[in-house]
């Protein structure tokens, strides 16, 4: 029987992580029985995480990877070790690029803040450079993307959420670049054949984005009194495919229907 996959929550706020756990059920169509969720702000990641579960899903957060190690709590640092954990290991057991032989060993998708994770992993560069604005955006698949297993099943071009304050110009060194945008150059990678980056959120639906919106509507990402207006581009805006992406990942690296 395939693994089950883990959420991995790194959002301090307990509401918006539990709002984000649901998305990412619903956009996998897994039940909690597949995708199993563990709180890496309160709880070190276990040693056993990876002889348990078959592949992560890596949340948002409000911190940023780009951020003056002298400025980050105690928590944070000991997350971001956690996360580079995975991707280290993800990373290891992985085929590379174009190899006829498929990997063994668990899969990840890192979202948003998890990319900055990765890309500084790696040796690429992470800066406040590359941010975007609150609401919906058009990314577009590059020629890789477009022949990748799980980013070739969606449309060319299509829109997606994103509210970041960091980003990166290139991908790190052994990334393939699978998504662009002229805002921010990098929108999506992959390591070898099974790990996996996104800077915009593939999980939420727009309504669920909004809800976040207004947990987050003081932290800077928005002026809070645009709040109604910016909710209204969201909720207008049809963001079908990013879950399509999650779905496939499911499908690929999750449990069995």
């Amino acid at each position: 029987m395939t693994l089950p996959l883990l959420y991995v929550c790194v959002r301090p706020q307990q509401g918006a992580a539990a709002a984000e756990y649901a998305s990412f059920r619903t956009a996998t169509k897994l039940d909690e029985s597949r995708l199993a969720q563990h709180d890496l702000v309160r709880d070190p990641l276990p040693g056993d995480v990876f002889e348990r579960y078959g592949g992560f899903l890596i949340g948002g957060s409000p911190f940023n990877v780009a951020d003056p190690e002298s400025t980050k709590t105690d928590v944070q640092r000991r997350l971001e070790a956690d996360l580079e954990r995975i991707a280290g290991h993800v990373a290891a057991v992985a085929e590379p690029a174009g190899s006829t032989t498929a990997g063994s060993g668990p899969a990840a998708m890192f979202t948003c803040y998890g990319i900055g994770i990765v890309t500084r992993l790696l040796g690429g560069e992470v800066s406040r450079a590359y941010p975007e604005d609150t609401g919906p955006v058009t990314v577009e698949l590059t020629a890789d993307g477009q022949s990748d297993p799980l980013f070739g099943g969606l449309a060319t071009r299509f829109t997606t959420l994103t509210a970041h304050k960091e980003g990166a110009g290139d991908p790190p060194p052994g990334a393939t670049l699978l998504a662009r945008n002229d805002s921010c150059p990098v929108q999506a990678y992959r390591v070898g054949d099974r790990l996996y980056a996104t800077q915009f959120h593939p999980e939420p639906t727009a309504r669920a984005f909004t809800e976040r919106m207004a947990v987050y509507r003081d932290d800077g990402y928005f002026d809070a009194r645009d709040y109604d207006s910016i909710a209204g581009r969201v909720l207008a805006a049809s963001v079908t495919e990013p879950a399509r992406l999650l779905r496939a990942f499911a499908r690929a690296f999750g449990p069995a229907d």
